[in-house]
């Protein structure tokens, strides 16, 4: 019999990705998204639409089929912006703990929660599923509240919620218009007066949907499964991105107080022009810090394939290319 999957931000990069791999292995996929968002990329996609919030108990219970076979909680607010902090909060903490809620009531069969590996805090050695999270006393909103958001799910649990939750590194791929994509764009146009000397574990976003359905299969309930794979320091991302773009790697590694001065003017800046900032304060403070990961576990477990960064990276340039949000 066909099994049904509730996704929550369908329309998002990593969504997108995971309705993909859902409808390759003949998933029935209920997408819900928000009214009025940008569903561009899901419109050709044979799945049932429905309208639904996270911070909207009602709509959830309206929109969220009874006994799903696997309830997936991709939708989150990733700003690394402080004033989108507030927002961040209700979305990423009290909206997980709504899908919490109305899943239980709804009797799922298995919930797959999205988290990230910064929801472990930041840690000086390579971070795998025994570490201790410390998440939610970073300074930076976005780690605190992906680590209460996990902490939500968590209690679901102890309620006898049947979970498993996913903590991607750095995500790269297809679909991507906001995040790591942006970074091809800024290295094009020589906006990058250089970066902080951290690094991190990078995932490709295909190998991350085939992880999040792994995990409904067969992911243990109660674990965290952490996925990255090509671990590089950003001044290695930047060469790499020069490199596919046929440019000549200028980068620099610049001092933290140097960086985030030009981050607060960037903060500032921005919104007279009516756009958000392409680089914080909270980004210079993530990225000056080192973000390894382990992946064992998720790849014995789960059968999870890490690729390499050259080609996660060139897969998302040809994304960009194909969909013109990139000129060649």
């Amino acid at each position: 019999m066909t099994r049904t999957a509730f996704v929550t931000g369908a329309n998002g990069f990593v969504g997108l990705n995971l309705v993909r791999e859902l409808l390759a292995q003949e998933w029935r996929v209920v997408a819900m998204c928000r009214r009025n968002a940008d569903t561009r990329d899901l419109d050709p996609l044979p799945v049932e639409r429905v309208v639904g919030d996270v911070t909207q108990l009602d709509s959830l219970r309206e929109a969220m089929p009874k006994s799903a076979d696997a309830v997936f909680h991709v939708a989150g607010n990733t700003s690394l912006w402080a004033r989108s902090g507030a927002e961040q909060l209700k979305v990423n903490v009290r909206g997980t703990r709504n899908v919490v809620r109305v899943a239980l009531e709804q009797r799922a069969r298995r919930f797959v929660h999205t988290s990230s590996v910064v929801a472990y805090g930041v840690h000086g050695g390579i971070v795998t599923e025994q570490t201790p999270t410390r998440g939610s006393n970073s300074q930076v909103t976005y780690i605190r509240s992906k680590a209460m958001a996990e902490r939500e799910v968590k209690h679901g649990i102890q309620r006898g919620l049947p979970a498993v939750i996913i903590n991607p590194g750095h995500v790269i791929g297809p679909y991507d218009r906001y995040n790591w994509s942006r970074l091809f764009g800024i290295v094009r146009g020589r906006r990058l007066p250089g970066v902080p000397a951290g690094g991190g574990s990078f995932c490709h976003a295909p190998n991350v949907a085939k992880a999040l359905v792994a995990a409904a299969e067969r992911g243990e309930v109660g674990a965290n499964y952490l996925l990255g794979g090509a671990d590089t320091s950003y001044v290695g991302l930047v060469q790499e991105v020069s490199r596919i773009l046929g440019r000549k790697p200028r980068v620099l590694t610049l001092p933290n107080r140097l960086l985030h001065a030009y981050a607060s003017a960037e903060e500032f800046i921005a919104p007279l022009f009516g756009r958000e900032p392409e680089i914080t304060r909270d980004t210079v403070h993530l990225m000056s810090c080192n973000m390894y990961c382990s992946s064992r576990k998720a790849m014995d477990e789960l059968g999870y394939q890490p690729s390499s960064l050259a080609s996660m990276l060139e897969h998302s340039h040809r994304w960009l290319l194909e969909n013109r949000l990139l000129r060649g």
